[in-house]
């Protein structure tokens, strides 16, 4: 049994694999801005499901990664983790062996093994939720890099600026301006009270525009060109076959027409149309287990 466990900033999912078969779920809430319940939760669901179906490997995908240098926790948009010897510590309360990795290299490994981008050469896996990451698989592997922040897509600045966004919003990490303060759920919540007063989540927002609410059609649409050029900054870096999103803002289904239909304007190779640019844009296949399912594959 493999058991893959998805440390969100909000909710803790976990999941208990046969093979590639699924014999258990659970999902909790995150004990936000406190380590030791997190560390708390974890191993109580590795607990509860080895007692009902036996001991298993563990892997655990966080929104950071472990430092090579020190094994502490560095770059979590779940703030409470830096600086914390998460690995050592689940560790030696499980008392074997665990593996930890970023929780979108686990989302690209997952779709790239039997998801969305499957049989793939090259593959960009982007979670777009609370914070905004994403991760790399090259023929089938996950790329981790020399800093292990391969994908670290978020934390750059939002390419070729428009209008106010510059220095743009500060960031978590103490800059201004980065792709997550723009592309995740909370950028865009805050994107569309600064242009309207009113604050609204983003499937809120989405729905609005889609009814024809005049200013909820120009958040979205700011948002839809921000993403595009954001990932034809990828798309001239990487050029992958394939583009996966994965977490909350995946679920707007006008981005997959929108954003492609855009992104020719930056990407390099494109002479004007769209249909120069072969990189594809698509929805995960396996939605909100995709990064848990992803960690549970870190044993291979």
């Amino acid at each position: 049994m493999r058991i893959g466990i998805d440390v969100g900033g909000t909710k803790i999912a976990a999941v208990a694999l046969d093979g590639t078969r699924e014999i258990a779920r659970v999902r909790v809430d995150t004990p936000r801005d406190d380590y030791l319940a997190t560390l708390d939760a974890i191993v109580t669901i590795v607990g509860n499901f080895e007692r009902t179906s036996g001991s298993g490997t563990v892997g655990i995908g966080i929104p950071g990664t472990i430092s090579t240098a020190t094994g502490l926790v560095k770059n979590a948009n779940s703030t409470w983790l830096i600086g914390k010897p998460l690995l050592r510590d689940v560790e030696s309360r499980l008392g074997r062996s665990v593996r930890i990795a970023n929780d979108a290299n686990c989302f690209a490994m997952s779709e790239a093994t039997d998801g969305a981008a499957a049989g793939v050469e090259i593959v960009f896996g982007v979670i777009v939720g609370t914070g905004t990451g994403a991760g790399i698989a090259i023929r089938g592997q996950v790329l981790t890099g020399a800093n292990g922040i391969a994908g670290e897509w978020g934390h750059n600045a939002l390419p070729w600026p428009e209008g106010d966004e510059h220095p743009g919003p500060l960031c978590y990490c103490g800059k201004h301006g980065c792709i997550e303060t723009f592309l995740s759920g909370p950028g865009m919540t805050a994107d569309h009270e600064r242009h309207t007063g009113r604050r609204e989540l983003p499937r809120e927002i989405a729905r609005a525009a889609d009814r024809g609410d005049s200013a909820a059609v120009a958040t979205m649409e700011r948002y839809e060109r921000r993403m595009a050029r954001a990932l034809a900054s990828v798309i001239n870096v990487l050029d992958p076959d394939v583009i996966v999103l994965g977490g909350g803002m995946s679920k707007i289904d006008r981005l997959y027409k929108n954003v492609p239909r855009l992104w020719h304007t930056w990407v390099f190779a494109a002479t004007g149309s769209t249909s120069d640019v072969r990189t594809r844009l698509v929805r995960a296949t396996h939605g909100d287990a995709s990064g848990v399912r992803g960690a549970a594959w870190l044993w291979g």
